[in-house]
């Protein structure tokens, strides 16, 4: 698997105990859109680096409809299929939930992703799940903010890049 980011060996943890990383494919909504998300286990939980660049700048539409900051979950099905264009990445399923939490606390539940001239970078700390629990999955970016509170996917809007999480 190949990374996007300029200096790829920032990310190694000695100390993980298992790992995983996802590529993104992107949408006809966001075309150049690439990165990558690396998962390491670590003794209490699992730290997450992301990589994204390519991503829409901030817009908000008359209808309400608002384009960044972005949302950005695990799903629950490891299918990144574009399909027609009109529904990207519906394959992928819903958000990953599996112990039925309302949403803003999903264990797939992620922060959102703030553009910084197309480009994003995001280390975070989780001890939702285990790298285990998620290979075989997916990573969702959308389009919009989530809301962390609107059932059951927070109103984060289409989808616009996808990654489906393999065993590093």
């Amino acid at each position: 698997m190949s990374y996007y980011h300029p200096n790829p060996g920032i990310y190694r943890q000695p100390f993980a105990s298992r790992t995983a990383a996802a590529e993104f494919s992107s949408s006809p909504a966001a075309p150049g859109l690439k990165g990558n998300v690396q998962f390491y286990q670590m003794p209490y939980g699992v730290e997450v680096f992301v990589y994204v660049e390519g991503l829409p700048p901030f817009k908000k539409e008359k209808n309400g409809v608002q384009t960044g900051p972005h949302g950005f979950h695990i799903h629950e099905k490891g299918l990144c299929e574009i399909g027609d264009g009109k529904d990207p990445f519906a394959t992928a399923g819903g958000h990953w939930n599996p112990d039925q939490q309302p949403h803003g606390n999903h264990a797939g539940d992620f922060p959102v992703l703030f553009s910084n001239q197309g480009r994003a970078r995001m280390i975070f700390f989780t001890d939702r799940f285990k790298v285990d629990d998620i290979i075989g999955r997916s990573v969702i970016i959308h389009q919009g903010p989530d809301d962390y509170k609107s059932q059951p996917t927070g109103r984060s809007g289409k989808r616009i890049a996808c990654a489906v999480i393999q065993s590093g």
